[in-house]
């Protein structure tokens, strides 16, 4: 497939606001993770927020937009001299040329859950006060395109996907379409999600939620942590000096279950497949793997299996597990991680595998634990949601 540069890029998590924070917290292994329990004691674990986003307002005029998630895009947006990219982007192809592709899965759902709750306090069964913003504004998944359709004053086309934890992967092959089509020039592709009571509690329905620290590919995992994050990154279809490109995408769908993985991983290897065929590469080109991972017991195993009907036992591809240092941040997970992935190729590392301490036997693939220098070429990121949404992306230095 044609590959697209990307230009510029930037992040928000628990590790940090911006690039070099991020990295610096991905080279030492410093994990973001906290604890915490809810005010009825129900559930005890660890979550990673993002520092400061309380303390984060709107630009004037978009109060309307105000919830958890657009402040973390908006502290995103202050990072890494992004806004200053989507600007020169927009006077070289026009705010028409620029389209907006998000991914998220609890758009600003916690400004909702606060309302139902004021509701209850005050024994009021009728509908959500007037004085609340509106849905169309804060919980519904288009508020974040919405958000910064408004705000970085683009008129090209704007969407969002929500497919669980495969969102933010699944929007750069969505901008990649609308790229090849000619319907735009550049695309802003990215990911948000916002801690909220519905998921914490959702996962721990399910018997996910871990009450330590997360431990991806361990013997003795529990589960997840949840985190939030949001990313963005600019992709134009051209440009003399970006070294890093859009090289590949692989999508599938197991339609096994709703809450569980195809336990054979055959779905998520056929996202694989096809994004190494899309990249025109093999498996022995593949260097760096961040892994969906989420410490689950049927998601590490069904992850596994997958990466077995790809990679030969005997690859050289280092293969890490970052969730330790993050959490699940969800609809933001394939940006985040994806982000991870261009670092490690921009600034020549390969991280180490955050909270494993005992390897699982019966798990066939090895992780990478410590920090190491090296000079990867090409780096696939994995992004699997619920009902067996599956993503992978490859990225890499412009091929042939």
């Amino acid at each position: 497939m044609a590959d697209h540069p990307i230009t510029a890029h930037t992040q928000v998590s628990a590790l940090g606001h911006g690039n070099q924070a991020t990295l610096a917290a991905l080279q030492e292994g410093r994990p973001g993770l906290r604890a915490w329990k809810a005010g009825d004691g129900q559930l005890q674990t660890h979550i990673a927020e993002v520092a400061g986003w309380q303390e984060q307002a709107l630009p004037g005029g978009l109060a309307r937009y105000d919830c958890r998630n657009n402040r973390l895009l908006e502290l995103a947006l202050q990072q890494d001299g992004f806004t200053d990219a989507v600007a020169c982007a927009c006077r070289r192809h026009g705010a028409d040329r620029l389209g907006i592709f998000i991914g998220t899965s609890t758009s600003g759902i916690a400004i909702t859950e606060q309302a139902y709750r004021e509701s209850a306090d005050r024994g009021d069964a009728g509908p959500l006060p007037a004085d609340r913003h509106s849905h169309r504004h804060t919980h519904q998944t288009y508020s974040a395109a919405r958000y910064l359709r408004e705000r970085l004053a683009l008129t090209g086309p704007a969407q969002v996907i929500s497919t669980a934890c495969s969102s933010s992967a699944k929007v750069f092959a969505a901008a990649h379409r609308f790229l090849e089509a000619g319907l735009i020039d550049a695309a802003i592709v990215g990911g948000v999600d916002s801690l909220c009571e519905t998921t914490l509690y959702g996962f721990h329905s399910l018997q996910l939620v871990s009450a330590e620290p997360c431990r991806p590919w361990d013997r003795d995992r529990s589960g997840i942590n949840i985190g939030e994050a949001a990313g963005l990154a600019l992709i134009e279809r051209r440009h003399d000096h970006a070294a890093y490109r859009l090289l590949g995408y692989g999508e599938s769908s197991d339609a096994y279950h709703m809450s569980s993985p195809e336990p054979e991983g055959r779905y998520a290897a056929e996202a694989m497949h096809a994004a190494l065929h899309r990249a025109r590469l093999g498996p022995e080109d593949i260097d760096l793997v961040n892994l969906h991972a989420t410490a689950t017991r049927n998601n590490d195993r069904a992850e596994d299996r997958a990466i077995q009907h790809i990679f030969p036992a005997d690859a050289a591809t280092r293969f890490v597990a970052t969730k330790g240092l993050t959490g699940h941040t969800l609809g933001a997970a394939g940006i985040i991680e994806s982000l991870f992935c261009l670092l490690s190729l921009e600034q020549g590392f390969i991280p180490a595998s955050a909270g494993l301490q005992t390897p699982d036997p019966a798990l066939a693939t090895p992780l990478n634990r410590e920090h190491r220098r090296a000079q990867p070429r090409h780096a696939m990121n994995n992004s699997f949601g619920f009902g067996g949404s599956n993503a992978c992306l490859i990225f890499g230095e412009r091929v042939g």
